[in-house]
């Protein structure tokens, strides 16, 4: 059986990120093929290996509000994988207000959870992280200041807890800027659905807390115009996420950058451990 290869005349365009990411190319003709190679089968798990193609072909995510997919052309299936093509969406830079406030009218998307979408994304990774030893060798680290380090054990004991209290939401489950890069008019244009399903309210808005430099929560918090709920959940994701990549890289031989970035995040932090 021949295995599945780009045609000569396609240019790869990025390499792309997901589980299942088996590259993508633009060809000639200008649509952008993504591939999906098999992975993960559980169609709850937030990198299920078709739910991208399951995006495409349900058209769920079409015309939302805020945050939309791209135009797909078709989607075909063979026995090595799964083939998208859509239209090419040239990047254009938007700033971290106009991306939260996309969001923001993306979570009040009038849309019924889909049986195969991703859930309980951050529980899952919190549970990766409390078997691989929790936030323990974060604490040790000399340069945290007391009060962060009090806020860190605070929101460890609540992060269930906390979680569980949210309403849920649709979710794109990487609202990263480098994969909310298109614009058609007042909406933006979203790739890489690989992790798209509900989740607790605030939690895309999160992923652009810590992602947004300099760091200015209030603002964005407010521009994606929300209730208290999705503060908290945007606040919540936000604090479990920046505490966690701060504690893998203490693990490590060099720290990196997770640790002063968690330092810029400490009022965030702080507010999530104060959550009741």
């Amino acid at each position: 059986m021949n295995q599945w290869k780009p045609k000569e005349d396609w240019q790869p365009l990025t390499s792309g990120t997901g589980q299942s990411n088996g590259g993508v190319w633009v060809t000639s003709e200008g649509w952008v093929v993504k591939r999906l190679v098999p992975g993960v089968e559980d169609v709850r798990h937030h990198a299920y290996w078709q739910r991208q193609a399951l995006v495409a072909e349900s058209g769920i995510v079409s015309r939302t509000p805020g945050l939309r997919a791209p135009k797909y052309l078709r989607v075909v299936r063979d026995p090595d994988g799964i083939s998208l093509l859509s239209e090419y969406v040239e990047s254009a830079p938007i700033d971290p207000v106009s991306l939260a406030m996309a969001l923001g009218r993306f979570a009040k998307a009038p849309i019924a959870e889909p049986e195969w979408g991703a859930r309980n994304v951050l529980r899952d990774r919190m549970a990766t992280v409390e078997a691989r030893g929790g936030w323990a060798a974060l604490l040790e680290l000399e340069e945290l200041e007391e009060s962060l380090r009090q806020a860190i054990r605070a929101l460890w004991v609540r992060r269930y807890a906390a979680l569980a209290e949210l309403p849920r939401v649709p979710t794109h489950g990487d609202a990263h800027p480098l994969n909310l890069c298109g614009r058609r008019g007042q909406d933006v244009i979203a790739f890489d659905w690989e992790q798209f399903g509900f989740g607790p309210a605030g939690f895309d808005l999160g992923y652009l807390l810590i992602s947004s430099t300099p760091v200015d929560g209030g603002e964005l918090l407010l521009a994606a115009g929300g209730d208290a709920a999705m503060r908290r959940g945007a606040v919540l994701t936000a604090a479990l996420t920046a505490v966690s990549r701060a504690a893998w890289a203490a693990g490590q031989p060099s720290v990196g950058d997770h640790v002063e970035r968690l330092r810029q995040l400490a009022p965030l932090v702080e507010e999530a451990s104060r959550q009741e």
